[in-house]
């Protein structure tokens, strides 16, 4: 059954069997019919069609504002995930429907906002950014290719010592991380960090150093490189790529999971690259890809 009709049939199921107030049918009303306007969109007429991810999607384009419309707060987006779930609940019982694959989305907590990326090409423009002339600018690109290349957190990526670096080049790239919880996770360093970090190593650290630490990314002083000082580095080299988004080194761990599930990674093998204790929290990039897939869709799809 087409959903524009099904969320007819449950509208006067809760106005004459229900006897919902007007106020409270209006409002369902709005809800379920940007519901279903937004599954159309997305090429779905029919609820069968539909998955828990689609309505994951729709709760984070509610929450993103897409084509033009005002993002909403967690509880209005909550609100409208409330009836988008009682529009599959009446399908299952009704027998049009036979799994209410709703049930399981939870709604976005008040807190929940969803991570602000790069595109690929302007992850490009800020990484070369960093000038390759002086020993600040190849420690700051050696930093932000191994946090591009990694996902690392960037408190991850500062607690890297020289050893750390000698034993992944050792191992063909793959950087031992430690994460949250003294848990260590194993990460793909890239050409393009390796050769960054051997530059950084071979022609800047040794200005830095002093012989007192061992951290792989130093100060002026020679003591390990500050979150600040790294978010510093961060924020000029977006500043001389012409990026004005309001980014920190963390949008580089967002962007590499956005890349990497753009690009076809499953979700589960992203989740251990990030260490994520649970994968709920690697969901939330479906989201994002989720979102573009659409946009790419609308853009070139001819009955779009």
């Amino acid at each position: 059954m087409e959903a524009e009709d099904l969320a007819q049939r449950w509208l006067t199921h809760l106005a004459v069997e229900r006897g919902v107030s007007p106020h409270t049918l209006s409002n369902y009303t709005r809800d379920v019919h940007r519901y279903t306007n937004w599954l159309a969109a997305a090429g779905k007429t029919d609820l069968a069609q539909v998955a828990a991810t689609d309505l994951e999607a729709y709760v984070a384009d509610l929450r993103r504002g897409v084509d033009g419309a005002r993002p909403l707060a967690a509880s209005s987006a909550a609100r409208a995930l409330t009836v988008a779930r009682g529009l599959h609940k009446f399908g299952v019982e009704e027998g049009v429907l036979a799994a209410d694959v709703a049930a399981e989305v939870a709604p976005p907590s008040a807190g929940e906002k969803l991570p602000d990326t790069l595109s690929i090409a302007e992850v490009a423009s800020l990484l070369d950014a960093c000038p390759t002339d002086t020993a600040s600018g190849l420690r700051d690109k050696a930093l932000l290719e191994t946090l591009y290349a990694t996902g690392a957190r960037v408190s991850e990526a500062l607690a890297l010592s020289v050893d750390d670096v000698t034993a992944a080049v050792a191992a063909d790239g793959v950087l031992a991380v430690t994460g949250k919880g003294n848990k260590q996770r194993l990460v793909p360093l890239g050409s393009h960090a390796r050769e960054a970090l051997e530059a950084y190593l071979v022609r800047a650290r040794p200005a830095f150093a002093n012989g007192k630490s061992h951290a792989l990314f130093l100060n002026a002083r020679g003591g390990a490189l500050s979150r600040q000082s790294a978010w510093n580095a961060i924020k000029q080299a977006a500043q001389r790529a012409g990026i004005d988004k309001e980014i920190s080194p963390h949008t580089l761990r967002h962007s590499f999971a956005t890349h990497l599930l753009e690009g076809g990674a499953d979700v589960r093998s992203v989740q251990e690259l990030l260490g994520h204790a649970s994968v709920t929290t690697t969901q939330i990039y479906t989201h994002i890809t989720a979102d573009n897939l659409r946009e790419v869709w609308r853009s070139a799809h001819p009955r779009a």
